[in-house]
């Protein structure tokens, strides 16, 4: 009889995520492509964690981030590309603009530092902290049209990121018109000296992250991204970490908090 090897459900530290499926069965690498590695990391920021879930392979999720607050996405099986949108939680008219950022930032790639801006060229998030070389927002999301006309009629039952945008963004009271060009956090899209670009072998690895700070309150969408017919996830949709650690208390703050007693003293 062989033995059943227990799975580890808490980082390192001895944290466990909430999941909205079995944690076990979601962190076990046996639900995986033979030799997956999962690794549940940590923030990349300090903090109090005031959010912390793992997403499964293929699903959507979604979560209003504060201004301030950072959110931790960890690769947690390498590769996985988690498609994103961002929208201001006080107007969902204002949302993720890909030409904005690209724009002010003069650069195609999103790295440390960029400033993730809405179609209103305002500040929605600004990433400070990356473990991969660079990320993408210029590779679009998958579809089931999409799909079909890339890869074949066959594919027409699988379901792509836009159909995971609907569904999450229906539960936000938003519709089709409200699903724009997205970032592709982990995603490998290189752009060459002649201009074209592809879908490639990732750069990212288990445990790798990124994080990003809110610079308004943000509602942020993402779909673990179920695409199995180009190497984007490794041909292996595995699952995300999200995690929301508190704002930074800046000095003022903490002198004020002290002057009213509230703030322990050293």
């Amino acid at each position: 009889m062989t033995a059943t090897v227990p799975v580890a459900v808490t980082d390192a530290a001895g944290r466990r995520p909430s999941c909205p499926a079995d944690l076990a069965v979601v962190l076990s690498p046996a639900s995986y492509a033979g030799g997956t590695v999962l690794d549940l990391s940590g923030p990349l920021t300090a903090g109090e964690i005031v959010l912390d879930e793992v997403v499964p392979a293929r699903a959507p999720w979604s979560a209003v981030v504060r201004a301030g607050q950072v959110l931790t996405i960890v690769d947690v099986g390498g590769n996985q590309s988690g498609d994103c949108l961002l929208y201001s939680a006080a107007d969902t008219g204002e949302r993720y603009s890909v030409p904005d950022t690209i724009s002010w930032s003069g650069t195609a790639y999103v790295r440390t530092g960029t400033v993730l801006r809405s179609n209103y060229g305002n500040a929605l998030a600004t990433v400070v902290a990356n473990e991969i070389d660079r990320q993408d927002t210029i590779g679009g999301a998958c579809g089931k049209e999409s799909n079909t006309l890339r890869y074949g009629h066959h594919t027409m039952a699988e379901h792509g990121c836009r159909e995971n945008f609907l569904a999450e963004a229906a539960r936000h009271g938003m519709g089709a018109r409200d699903i724009v060009s997205n970032l592709n956090w982990f995603m490998n899209v290189p752009v060459e000296a002649d201009g074209t670009l592809g879908i490639v072998d990732g750069i990212s690895g288990p445990g790798k992250r990124v994080a990003f700070r809110a610079d308004m309150d943000i509602l942020v969408l993402v779909s673990n991204c179920p695409q199995v017919n180009n190497p984007c996830n490794g041909f292996n949709p595995t699952p995300l970490r999200m995690i929301v650690t508190a704002a930074a208390e800046t000095a003022p703050e903490k002198a004020r908090k002290t002057a009213q007693g509230t703030e322990p003293r050293a």
